[in-house]
């Protein structure tokens, strides 16, 4: 290592020239994947560094690439785990209003606070929004 200078390169930078990068319909992407063709594929990068890049629009946006013979499998969905993702969405799907309705789509709790029927009366149809969830009557 005497006489050689240490090059420190950041690979999340693209203009250290550290990564590969491919364009759009640049081919050699046979064994590379994107973090959502990786999903598609029911694999997920596993704690590994993206080996290449690939651009579009000259530039302005980009995926980072992963080897798919390095990819573990995707972790299974645990009750918890789904019991989890459950009460997040129904903290931006339920109207903090009056109505109490919890909507199939987010709700836009920071311009307007609550659902659209709450905020100004117009009414939301009903195919709109889930069914009130039914009373729990064995602890009554």
């Amino acid at each position: 290592m005497a006489g050689q200078d240490m090059v420190d390169a950041d690979p999340y930078d693209p203009g250290s020239g550290s990564l590969p990068v491919f364009r759009w319909t640049q081919a050699g992407r046979e064994n590379l994947a994107t973090r959502r063709q990786l999903r598609d594929m029911g694999l997920r990068p596993g704690g590994r560094e993206p080996v290449a890049r690939i651009e579009c629009r000259g530039g302005k946006r980009f995926a980072w690439l992963y080897r798919i013979d390095m990819a573990k499998p995707k972790l299974p969905m645990t009750l918890a785990k789904e019991a989890a993702l459950d009460k997040a969405m129904a903290a931006r799907q339920q109207c903090p209003g009056s109505c109490g309705r919890r909507y199939f789509h987010c709700l836009p709790l920071k311009t307007l606070g609550s659902c659209v029927e709450c905020y100004d009366g117009t009414p939301a149809g009903p195919a709109s929004y889930l069914a009130p969830p039914a009373k729990h009557l064995l602890a009554a």
